[in-house]
């Protein structure tokens, strides 16, 4: 038989844990309760950098998506869930405020992509950026201001930031994407350099990566890569001149309208590499992986020079004579395939 006072600490606690357990179901009720979007099925919410989840609550809660705020808040606490990252997210009909917060928690924010090709200049970098909305005042600004701001101490910007394809969420910046590529770029050189063959005509990293971007710019079929390192590893080991187009080019800027002339390759810049020595200041583009490997394993053999043939592909020699003679002929097949291809007198006349 329970004794009488047995009795009253039962009731008691009873008393106490019935409220409990009700207040228990009152918060799962309304935490698994789905969210209200109106007509709409789904919808993106932006969380900005440094909100609270207290704050995203209320904000949640005043634009009637869900009920009892400080339920969601106080279930965050004790659960441990208060980190959320910023950025934007989707909304669905399926979703509850708990599952709101799952996704807070993990960062499960909406993704856009942004690519930028081999060889591309940092000036074709930026006005790409320039053509995102969220990215669009900051590209326009000054280089030293964009490279100030990402906090990067970069003395010409060319060249260190690697190509490839990033994703970025509502509340990125264009240093953001800046500091990707350029510790991936670092990375991908860094470890190029520390396997990089015996004998090389380049003093550090960076003037494999100035090497590098001359190669990009060069290379028509992805192949020819380690050939046309190693013409140009030679012809630095011979004290040639590297006599290569896309330098005149870049050295040039605004200048050059597209087609280069006998007196561009005569007209003295820090980048022409006709009248200069060695390799340039600086490179010319964002060299590819591909590239920075074939500046750090030229392909051995005897060729100097080559000239393209009009498919992307070159025709390389050992000999000034025969490269003349390959310029001759690839020269004529060009004139004879343009001819072609023009329109007569009669169909430019219809």
């Amino acid at each position: 038989m329970i004794k009488p006072n047995v009795r009253l600490v039962i009731f008691c606690a009873l008393l106490i844990t019935m409220p409990g357990f009700w207040l228990l179901g009152f918060a799962h009720q309304h935490l698994d309760r789905s969210v209200v979007l109106g007509t709409e099925s789904s919808m993106v919410w932006t969380i900005d950098k440094g909100t609270s989840i207290s704050r995203v609550t209320r904000q949640l809660y005043n634009n009637k998506i869900i009920s009892h705020p400080r339920v969601l808040s106080i279930y965050a606490k004790l659960a441990d869930r208060t980190s959320i990252q910023a950025g934007s997210y989707r909304i669905e009909t399926g979703d509850s405020a708990r599952t709101l917060l799952e996704k807070f928690n993990r960062g499960n924010v909406i993704l856009h992509q942004i690519t930028f090709p081999e060889g591309w200049s940092f000036k074709q970098w930026l006005a790409h950026l320039a053509k995102v909305e969220q990215f669009a005042s900051t590209a326009n600004a000054d280089t030293a201001a964009i490279l100030e701001a990402a906090g990067l101490e970069l003395e010409h910007p060319e060249g260190w930031f690697f190509p490839d394809t990033y994703s970025y969420s509502a509340t990125d910046s264009l240093s953001d994407i800046l500091h990707q590529a350029h510790r991936q770029m670092r990375q991908i050189l860094d470890n190029a350099w520390q396997g990089r063959d015996a004998g090389l005509p380049y003093d550090s990293a960076y003037e494999a990566l100035i090497m590098a971007s001359i190669i990009e710019k060069e290379t028509g079929v992805a192949s020819e890569r380690p050939e046309i390192a190693g013409v140009f590893a030679r012809r630095l080991q011979k004290h040639m001149r590297l006599q290569t187009d896309p330098t005149v080019i870049y050295g040039l800027g605004d200048a050059y309208t597209g087609n280069i002339k006998r007196k561009h390759l005569r007209q003295h810049t820090a980048y022409n590499t006709y009248m200069i020595n060695g390799l340039p200041p600086t490179p010319i583009a964002m060299p590819s992986a591909a590239a920075i490997e074939a500046a750090v394993h030229p392909l051995s053999g005897s060729s100097l020079y080559f000239v393209a043939r009009g498919d992307g592909s070159h025709y390389f020699s050992d000999s000034l004579e025969e490269h003349l003679q390959a310029v001759r002929q690839y020269q004529i097949k060009r004139r004879a395939q343009n001819y072609q291809s023009a329109p007569s007198k009669k169909q430019q006349s219809q």
